[in-house]
């Protein structure tokens, strides 16, 4: 079933209707007719069984059939602050962290950090990152979209991970598998979770200690060295295996 996104303020009682680029979607690409079924997600939780009625070129309404509380949401808010890689390599990274539950992401500058972002760019940046969420959370049939913030800097983004339950800040100089385990099964669903992840090259000594010095429990993800693409995905991997019950 074919699955989109709708203005909270375009939900009503008894109708959805959907407007931009879904409209074309619908009518020219998929060329969907009224009586087919879709689901519709509000971005907030709720998902909504709907048959389209009406389709034009302004805009498509479809009749909500029954309202379903969203159940593909990991039971804690995940937030990946990411350390800026070089290339595209940003889009895969927001792609599959969606796909594996994230709830916000945080681009952020570190020491090692190579990629400049004037405020134009960063814009423009921000916007696409944010429209692959949109496409990751449809594929992966998840009734919230994540957000993509702005770019931070390394100690603006410890100041808002301050506010997190859990801070994880996995380091090549942490601790064995043993302290990872037991870190990672300590969290409980509810806790609100952060994960700060470094760009190439990793964060510099005088990052992790005042990541420490603030908070966040060290960790390390094993004896081989995972690139900056795939060590969040490695731990988002682990706490969607032991938090979904």
């Amino acid at each position: 079933m074919h699955h989109f996104f709708a203005d909270p303020a375009r939900i009503g009682e008894k109708e959805i209707t959907l407007t931009g680029a879904d409209v074309n979607h619908i009518r020219n690409v998929l060329r969907m007719r009224p009586g087919e079924e879709v689901l519709i997600s509000d971005g907030q939780g709720t998902d909504y069984r709907c048959k389209l009625e009406t389709l034009t070129e302004e805009y498509v309404a479809a009749r909500i059939c029954w309202v379903l509380e969203g159940n593909a949401e990991l039971p804690s808010r995940i937030t990946l602050y990411q350390g800026l890689p070089k290339g595209d390599k940003m889009e895969f990274i927001v792609q599959k962290c969606v796909e594996l539950g994230v709830s916000r992401i945080v681009p952020m500058v570190t020491k090692r950090t190579v990629v400049k972002l004037d405020a134009r760019k960063e814009e423009n940046r921000v916007r696409r990152w944010n429209g692959i969420c949109e496409s990751a959370a449809k594929q992966s049939g998840r009734g919230l979209v994540p957000q993509v913030c702005g770019l931070k800097s390394f100690a603006e983004a410890v100041r808002d991970a301050k506010q997190q339950d859990v801070w994880l800040f996995p380091y090549e100089l942490a601790k064995d598998m043993d302290h990872t385990r037991e870190l990672l099964s300590s969290i409980k669903p509810g806790q609100s979770v952060g994960i700060f992840i470094g760009p190439e090259g990793g964060f510099e000594e005088s990052e992790a200690e005042q990541a420490a010095a603030a908070g966040a429990r060290s960790l390390t993800l094993g004896r081989r060295i995972l690139r900056t693409e795939t060590a969040g995905m490695a731990v988002l991997a682990v706490l969607s295996y032991l938090l979904e019950r």
